[in-house]
């Protein structure tokens, strides 16, 4: 599986990144893990829980340099804020954002998101927000969640 479209594997990616950027041991590594969600391997984790690690591993000088969502667009300002939800939805998901582009040519026929009408952009996040919601339902019937 793609690892742009899994978020679970995209986010344990970016803690082993970490483990390595900071230098941490094994064991040093597997008591942090444990001490924040009472599981020590990423394997066992919810998304929620990877999210908890990241987010600590942040405070700790984690910084994530090799993850690109691609260059943002720059669209008139009555559409900022509607992108503005688009990237958190994207960086949510560890999507680029080409998948945001060939949403728009999937469902408009356009070619890059920033060239959407705000009408489409808002129906571009309704689409992105029951993308999650449906990846959220299959990671529970999985019993990932």
């Amino acid at each position: 599986m793609n690892m742009s479209k899994d978020p679970r594997k995209a986010a344990m990616a970016q803690i082993h990144i970490a483990k390595k950027q900071l230098g941490l041991d094994d064991d040093t590594y597997r008591q942090m893990l444990f001490s924040l969600t009472g599981k020590n391997s990423c394997a066992k984790m919810t998304i929620s829980e990877l999210r908890r690690v990241i987010s600590h591993l942040k405070k700790c000088g984690f910084q994530n340099k090799t993850q690109t969502f691609g260059q943002r667009p720059n669209p008139g300002a009555g559409r900022r804020p509607l992108m503005s939800k688009v990237e958190a939805l994207l960086a949510d998901n560890g999507l680029h954002w080409n998948y945001a582009h060939s949403m728009a040519r999937h469902m408009f026929k356009v070619e890059k998101v920033e060239w959407l009408a705000p009408d489409q952009l808002h129906k571009l996040v309704a689409a992105l927000e029951i993308n999650v919601r449906r990846q959220a339902a299959k990671q529970r019937e999985s019993g990932d969640e």
